[in-house]
């Protein structure tokens, strides 16, 4: 047995002095031997980023099953043992946390947020089934963070950006504390060096005096808890780097209004002696209001318990006051992983699972999301978010993120509850369902049998993905037809400025292609969730574009422009392109150019040439585009006599009776032809109008303009180009 082992050991029968130092030994033995001659970017041997991950996990009081998994978790991965071969020497349990850790790894994913919010779901799924695989992840994280000098910065960057973002809020969800402050701070080092550099020199100038005035405070409150023969431990802290970092970037705090800085951390005996010392320690020093928390009486949702207050101190200095019990402490600190302690055992599995159900009602809710982004929202709301603390009527106790509203109150009590909902009581005034919650406020919900559901609005209002996600439900539910069709009418519109239809966009190539990005199983739910907003059509666009560009990556070449097929000739419109008879035309449905318009073609995929106004934006968005500008080509109108060209105008009007009449009495003195005619009222009581017409010149579309510019009411009219 080599020196780490026995260390690593030794640290065990610490904490369990019945530790299986055999099943240990072996575990680090295979490991070592599995890695030989691997090392890490640094230089250092590969076998001791395992090692120290398991120490870590040491340090969180983790099994001997953990331990193992911890030493072995990269074997699969990285060495030539397989899955059959480590669960003939270990078992099942060992490697299913081995593979579980090996999951989350890195998978081919066709852009780094799919790839990320990809192994954020099995991270989740894995949390459900075995939260030690997340706490060995978490291990391996801190780890990888404390070693990343040797790295690229721009590597350390992006590591340091995943952490804050997803791995030190997950430490702080499952109650880690510890894990979660050094996963921040060494973040922060990374991702903003000047200002954490400025903060640890700002603190070591002022550290010797505060805490010498900490010190003291210490003793009286010591000395004044053996006068009334409390039983207690006390401890000062510096607050962490990342925390401080917060107060004074996003909240413009100075360091001298930084309250908690420095604080005494109390540690009593029972939930009794909490409030006994806080009365005494109220006593001593005179409280500030506004600065006392009791998460004794209504916990974190990460399990968190312990009284908070901020005092004046010796000299007018603020500190801040924590009492908590030791067995708080060892949740504040370990959060989940104290669950695994091995003095009489694991906790009971129901009581673990009480503990970890709101991972799996965001699990309820990912099945519900429709995008991999939506679920990423989801998940940032529910596991990084502050808490407020909220009351029924009969005072049972709502935990809630900070921003959250009556909507979020009701369905958290209940589904039926936030359906039925027509109005919230808030501390016994009706207020309106926006209305942010604060803690300590009593929110009774008005329901009614006979109401219509909720409301359109009501999914952008709340802010619990929980509630989201029942809203989305109802309308899935009551809408379905309704929105399938909208869905359609909007993906149309959309596709129209890219010159497709949606005949085009439901080919198999390119439904296909833009359907990978996101999760449906029927046509139909795909276009029933556009139109409730559940996946935005901007991002099916960009799939859209990000096919047509793939698309036309591939060689151009000209004599593909010319029409073929025998009786199949084509009206080119009296359109003539530079260098090339008999071509395909297609006049452009974005800015639908006419005769007298100048005009310039594009050189589509498969469609011949599209030919649009030289001043639409479609075609200035491509002369900025380096490799789409070469496929700009020439053209010019010839003889047009015979041919009819659409055109579509945008008339803006004060809103009256008989407007549209009067439109309609216009165009037929003029003898032009209505194709299509589409109306809108506005807020301010104004009406818009897109009408199609059938011309045959600018001249013949100039004169339509100004008639209807004529009609009474009417304030502009302007061809549409997109």
């Amino acid at each position: 047995m080599d020196e780490y082992c026995s260390s690593l050991i030794n640290d065990l029968k610490k904490i369990n002095n019945t530790v299986n130092a055999e099943l240990i030994e072996k575990a680090y033995d295979t490991m070592k031997s599995a890695h030989e001659g691997q090392y890490r970017v640094s230089g250092e041997p590969y076998y001791m980023h395992p090692y120290e991950v398991a120490k870590i996990l040491c340090g969180l009081g983790m099994d001997d099953v953990t331990i193992s998994a911890a030493l072995l978790h990269d074997v699969i991965e990285d060495t030539p043992y397989n899955h059959e071969e480590l669960e003939a020497i270990f078992g099942s349990e060992i490697i299913d946390l081995v593979e579980g850790v090996t999951k989350l790894g890195k998978i081919p994913y066709s852009s780094k947020e799919e790839q990320q919010i990809e192994n954020l779901r099995k991270m989740f799924m894995a949390m459900a089934k075995d939260i030690r695989v997340v706490l060995i992840k978490l291990a391996d994280r801190l780890h990888n963070m404390r070693t990343m000098k040797s790295m690229p910065d721009h590597k350390r960057r992006e590591k340091a950006l995943e952490t804050m973002e997803i791995y030190a809020p997950l430490a702080h969800r499952l109650g880690i504390s510890s894990v979660k402050w050094e996963l921040e701070d060494l973040s922060l080092m990374y991702l903003d060096p000047i200002a954490y550099k400025e903060i640890t020199v700002s603190i070591s100038q002022k550290r010797e005096e505060r805490l010498a005035i900490l010190q003291e405070m210490i003793e009286q409150i010591k000395e004044k808890f053996k006068e009334e023969n409390l039983s207690c431990s006390i401890e000062g802290r510096i607050k962490h780097f990342y925390s401080i970092y917060r107060k004074l970037y996003y909240k413009n705090k100075t360091m001298d209004t930084i309250y908690d800085l420095f604080a005494i951390r109390i540690i009593v005996e029972n939930i009794n002696d909490c409030y006994t010392a806080l009365g005494i320690c109220h006593e001593m020093y005179k409280p500030m209001p506004g600065r006392f928390k009791d998460y004794i009486s209504m916990p974190k949702k990460n399990m968190y318990q312990s009284l908070h207050s901020t005092l004046i101190g010796k000299n007018g200095v603020p500190f801040e006051i924590q009492i908590r019990t030791q067995e708080m402490h060892k949740t504040a600190e370990y959060g989940i992983a104290a669950h695994w302690k091995y003095k009489e055992g694991k906790t009971s599995e129901s009581e673990l699972d009480s503990k970890l159900t709101w991972v799996r009602q965001l699990l309820e809710v990912e099945k519900d999301a429709n995008n991999p982004s939506e679920f990423i929202s989801n998940l940032k709301i529910d596991l990084f978010s502050d808490e407020v603390f909220v009351f029924t009527p009969k005072g049972d106790v709502i935990s809630l993120p900070s921003g959250a509203n009556p909507i979020d109150f009701a369905f958290a009590i209940h589904t039926a509850v936030g359906w039925k909902m027509t109005g919230a009581k808030i501390n016994g005034k009706i207020m309106p369902l926006d209305t942010q919650l604060h803690n300590g406020d009593i929110v009774d919900i008005i329901t009614s049998s006979n109401g219509n559901g909720p409301g359109k609005d009501w999914v952008k209002i709340a802010k619990t993905s929980q509630a989201r996600s029942k809203i989305n439900q109802w309308f899935k539910k009551e809408n379905r037809d309704e929105n399938i069709e909208k869905g359609k009418l909007i993906l149309e519109k959309e596709l129209k400025q890219v010159e497709l239809s949606l005949g085009d966009f439901l080919k198999d190539d390119i439904y296909n292609f833009v359907l990978k990005r996101f999760s449906y199983q029927h046509r139909d739910d795909f276009f029933a969730s556009i139109a409730y907003g559940g996946v935005s059509v901007e991002k099916v666009m960009n799939r859209v574009k990000d096919f047509l560009k793939k698309k036309n990556e591939e060689p151009l070449k000209l004599e593909n422009l010319v029409k073929t097929g025998e009786g199949k000739k084509t009206d080119s419109g009296g359109i003539q392109v530079k260098g090339i008879d008999n071509c395909l035309i297609k006049f452009a449905k974005c800015c639908n150019p006419v005769p007298g318009d100048d005009i310039i073609g594009y050189i589509t995929r498969g469609r011949g040439v599209s030919v649009h106004r030289a001043d639409c934006s479609s075609i200035m968005n491509i002369e900025k585009a380096d490799g789409d500008a070469a496929r700009l080509i020439e053209v010019s109108w010839g003889k047009t006599e015979k041919v009819s060209f659409n055109s579509e105008l945008l008339i803006l009007a004060d809103d009256r009776s008989g407007l549209l009449m009067d439109l309609t009495l216009c165009l037929n003195e003029l003898k032009i032809p209505l194709r299509a005619v589409t109306a809108r009222t506005n807020k301010d009581l104004t009406c818009a109008i897109n009408v199609t017409l059938e011309i045959k010149s600018t001249a013949e579309l100039y004169r339509a303009v100004t008639k209807i510019k004529a009609i009474k009411d009417v304030i502009s009219v302007s061809r549409t180009s997109n």
